[in-house]
Parts: structure tokens; C-alpha cells; sequence
């Protein structure tokens, strides 16, 4: 399976990130000299796609004159929520006219993985069976979520079907922030701004929400010490 076109979700507002973000977006920080933004970028042009939508909301025209200067090695679309923040779901609804294709990735831009043995795109479209699936979900063991602090989010059966973490327990798995998605993911959505969580909940339901687990390293970086720990990791290997 080729895919070749993937949204870039850098909308939020970044507040966990402050002081960082008070005067850049959150995709515009840097991890060892490389923005987030970049990062993500980067990955998705190895990977083979060439299409990339990025939404945009908080100091948007400082996102979109970063992404004009890759304008060389990518197809770059904005989706412009200047006038309302429509949240991962809503952003990805709006975008899907943009996005023009039966499967896409989608990537959050506020992490940063490596590549284990399989890179991270052929782990999805190896693993990806449109007969059972509407969703694949990148996701990291627990123990190797560098940076985290939350309880998890996710177990798989031996299949690889997700569920969701049990209440006051930890789940086994964390979601890494970038999935494999079909279009009819998102059919019949919420109008509006809501969270893919939604969309979750209703594939987890029919039974059609599944997991691959990569093998490299990833890291949450989502605060001003995340960053320092993850640039100090990322040195020593």
C-alpha cells in the first residue's frame, strides 16, 4: 500500500508549552536545532508523501511562512481555523477536501520519534487491512515513552484491536500521535469542533480501531523540560 498525502495537525495553542510559546507556535519550537514542524516534515518526505496539509490557528502567518520555504521538496496545503480552532476531528473534517485521497496519515507536531528496524510508515501500510480497519494507531510500549507523564492510553488484544485504558489503571500502550486513516474514518461527523477521540470511541465500537507498535525510539515533547530532556537523550545516543 502507497500512501502519499498526510495531514499535519499544528492548530493548537500550545499552552503547556509556555514560555516557549508566547511568541511562536508550538510547531516553530525547536529540538536540537530542528523545529517541530520540520521534524515532521522530514519524516513524511522520507516516507514518500508528497501532499501534506497543515492546519493552522495560533500565529498562523508565522506557520505558514515556515512552511513556504518547503515548498521545494513538498506539496504544501494550509487549512486556515483563523476564525475557530476546530480541535484534531473538526480541523481533520474541514481539511479532507484538501487531503483528496482514500487513506492518509495524520501526525500530531509536538513529537519527536526515530526510527527503530521498520521505519514508521511502512509499520502502518504493512499492517494496515482495509477489510477490518478504519483507523491504525502508531503506538509506543509504556515503558518506552520517554518524556510522558501520563497513565497510558491503550491495550491491544493479540490481533491488535485496540481498547481503552481502564479506569485507575495504566494502560500498556501511548499513542505516538500519528495514525493511518481512511476517509470513512470520519463519515457522519460531528458538526464542528470535536476531538478525534470521538471517532475513536465509534471505531473501538465496531470493532475497526487497531495498533502497531514502533520499534524506534519516540519522546513526548510537549513541555519546556521535555524539550531539554529529549535534546539531552537524543545527544547521548
Amino acid at each position: 500500500m502507497i500512501v502519499d498525502t498526510a495531514m499535519v495537525m499544528a492548530a493548537g495553542l500550545g499552552k503547556r508549552m509556555r514560555p516557549l510559546t508566547a511568541t511562536r507556535p508550538k510547531p516553530l519550537v525547536q529540538v536540537a536545532g530542528t523545529t517541530l514542524l520540520d521534524h515532521t516534515l522530514d519524516h513524511l518526505r522520507d516516507a514518500g508523501v508528497r501532499r501534506v496539509v497543515v492546519n493552522v490557528h495560533y500565529l498562523a502567518d508565522a506557520v505558514e511562512a515556515h512552511l513556504a520555504r518547503r515548498a521545494a521538496d513538498l506539496d504544501i496545503l494550509v487549512s486556515d481555523e483563523r476564525a475557530e480552532l476546530l480541535e484534531t476531528g473538526g480541523g481533520t473534517v474541514k481539511a479532507l477536501p484538501l487531503l483528496d485521497r482514500e487513506h492518509f496519515f495524520s501526525i500530531n507536531s509536538d513529537n519527536w520519534w526515530v526510527d527503530g528496524p521498520t521505519p514508521w510508515h511502512q509499520l502502518l501500510t504493512d499492517r494496515w487491512d482495509d477489510a477490518q480497519m478504519d483507523a491504525l494507531l502508531l503506538v509506543v510500549p509504556y515503558a518506552r515513552a520517554t518524556c510522558h507523564g501520563g497513565p497510558g492510553d491503550f491495550h491491544l488484544d493479540a490481533a491488535g484491536k485496540v481498547s481503552r485504558r481502564r479506569p485507575a489503571r495504566v494502560a500498556p500502550y501511548v499513542w505516538t500521535g500519528i495514525q493511518l486513516l481512511s476517509r470513512r474514518f470520519f463519515d457522519d461527523p460531528p458538526p464542528g469542533r470535536f476531538s478525534t477521540n470521538i471517532l475513536w470511541d465509534r471505531a473501538i465500537e465496531r470493532g475497526r480501531l487497531f495498533g502497531v507498535v514502533h520499534s524506534g525510539l519516540w519522546f513526548d515533547v510537549g513541555t519546556p523540560p521535555a524539550v531539554k530532556k529529549t535534546e539531552a537523550l537524543l545527544a547521548s545516543e
